[in-house]
């Protein structure tokens, strides 16, 4: 039989929070199918105070998100035009409502969904679709304005929208990411698996408040259990989960599905969750996949997940290798003065060349010579074997966070990835990328299995989620499952984000050594 146990309270009355469904705990029942009675459920529940909007209703910010949008390119574009003597600068008007429709259509102003805070990728993706729009409509018309004017008109309104999507994101931040509190509903094994990815990892909007359990087990970590559901199916399954989502004040009920919930089951507690005002995740087992890739459909009663092949070919695979290219080419020119600086600093401060050029594996596992800012005495190869009884990383990879062998100058490049630019002759060269898995060495390439060879499908990075994720803090597992999930899931749009978060993880230092 499930039960929830709530706190303490001098409040006499019914279990939760606004009138809350209080849970059977000792008449006997029968789980046969009884109408008005099997769930438990009042026909007119209570909504949960808390409880955020449905799913697809606006909130209280499209309106003014929408708003700025409309000035942001309206009045920018009229006032280009009108300094550059268009003929029709009132053309500006028509141009932010075209802006304003294809975002709307896109779906920029409905209420986001739970985990999927804003993004610097979307605006992109609205404002090239917005000047396709305008290329067309300017084609049907048969106007003609001047290129470089139509260009600078337009391009504010997509950095107010990037303005826009950037603050939405730090207000989340300054949240500390836990936007929604979670209770996680599922099978012993599967609740652990959630609860313990939600608790341990950062830079999400899931804080989990309670955990109920179906069946025997406790989840880890010290969650609260305020109840737990009976094996089967049982007419309290409703009450029990409200009840613990009303007592620890979660707006959100995440359910891990397995063989003892699911089907008509998971069904019935989702109808029980949303009459009662408390929303509904439920976890999939692509945990790999990004949500990007993934497309709903419903056949013949079914809900499918079509998932889309990752990026191998095409229009994104060439963008990307021209930005590689043109960024390698435009970083060495601007960073020349720093490459001498270094060059300088390192043959001053101790024996030994300037450069260290060492052979790595890359894409389908070719070998290549990369290069480096020497950051070790000229001897540290040799000694490597001496030091590995001191190796800190579990796989492959030898780590020390107090290597010996590093020279005076070495740590600081280090520590500001400073040693690492040389590498933007190797992305100039075709081997690397600007983004991409850390190019591993050849000795480790012969422990990697099946699994790990999938990190050389794209060509290795000079930066990477790895690097914005902690660095050499990271466990070996954890690099890898990061490298495989970038492999799977990159696009143009991912690249942009993880370069933008470089920055700040550089600054920070965290993880390099």
């Amino acid at each position: 039989m499930g039960h929830v146990d709530l706190p303490e309270s001098d409040v006499s009355g019914p279990a939760g929070r606004a009138g809350a469904p209080r849970p059977r705990t000792a008449a006997p029942r029968t789980h046969a199918p009884v109408p008005g009675q099997l769930w438990g459920t009042p026909s007119t529940p209570p909504r949960h105070p808390h409880a955020g909007p449905a799913a697809g209703r606006p909130g209280p910010r499209p309106p003014l998100l929408a708003l700025t949008d409309l000035l942001g390119l309206g009045l920018p574009a009229w006032w280009v035009l009108h300094a550059a003597g268009a003929p029709r600068p009132e053309a500006a008007a028509v141009a932010a409502l075209v802006w304003l429709a294809v975002r709307a259509a896109r779906g920029r102003y409905a209420a986001r969904l739970p985990g999927r805070p804003g993004s610097l990728s979307p605006p992109v993706g609205d404002w090239l679709v917005f000047v396709g729009v305008l290329v067309v409509l300017l084609a049907v018309t048969g106007r003609r304005p001047e290129p470089a004017t139509a260009v600078v008109a337009l391009v504010p309104g997509l950095v107010v929208a990037l303005l826009a999507a950037a603050a939405e994101r730090w207000r989340a931040a300054g949240r500390g990411g836990a936007a929604h509190r979670v209770l996680v509903v599922g099978e012993a094994a599967r609740l652990d698996r959630a609860v313990g990815r939600l608790s341990s990892r950062t830079g999400h909007p899931y804080a989990v408040v309670a955990a109920v359990p179906v069946g025997e087990g406790t989840p880890g970590g010290g969650t609260p259990v305020p109840g737990r559901l009976a094996p089967g199916p049982a007419d309290d399954d409703v009450s029990t989960v409200l009840g613990g989502a009303f007592a620890h004040d979660a707006d959100l009920v995440l359910v891990a599905p397995g063989p003892k919930l699911a089907g008509d089951r998971l069904r019935r507690l989702s109808w029980g969750l949303h009459d009662g005002g408390i929303a509904l995740c439920v976890l999939s087992d692509l945990s790999g996949t990004a949500a990007a890739r993934v497309r709903p459909a419903s056949v013949a009663g079914l809900t499918l997940l079509h998932v889309a092949p990752p990026l191998r070919h095409g229009a994104q695979p060439t963008l990307k290798s021209l930005v590689d290219r043109g960024g390698a080419a435009l970083g060495l020119l601007v960073l020349a003065p720093l490459f001498l600086a270094v060059a300088l600093a390192v043959r001053l401060t101790s024996r030994g060349p300037v450069f260290h050029r060492q052979v790595r594996h890359g894409r389908h596992n070719t070998p290549f010579t990369m290069w480096k800012f020497r950051t070790m005495v000229a001897d540290a190869e040799s000694r490597k074997e001496q030091l590995a009884p001191a190796n800190e990383s579990e796989g492959p990879m030898f780590k020390m966070r107090r290597d010996p062998r590093l020279t005076p100058i070495g740590h600081a490049l280090r520590r500001t990835s400073v040693d690492e630019l040389p590498q933007l002759l190797n992305v100039l060269r075709g081997d690397m990328s600007l983004v991409g898995p850390r190019p591993p060495l050849p000795e480790e390439v012969a422990r990697y299995d099946e699994r790990e060879l999938r990190r050389l499908a794209v060509r290795p990075g000079l930066t990477g989620l790895w690097q914005v994720s902690g660095r050499s803090d990271l466990s070996w597992q954890e690099t890898v499952r990061l490298d495989l999930w970038y492999v799977d899931n990159w696009s143009v749009a991912t690249d942009a984000g993880l370069l933008a978060r470089t920055v700040r993880a550089v600054a920070d230092g965290r993880g390099a050594y």
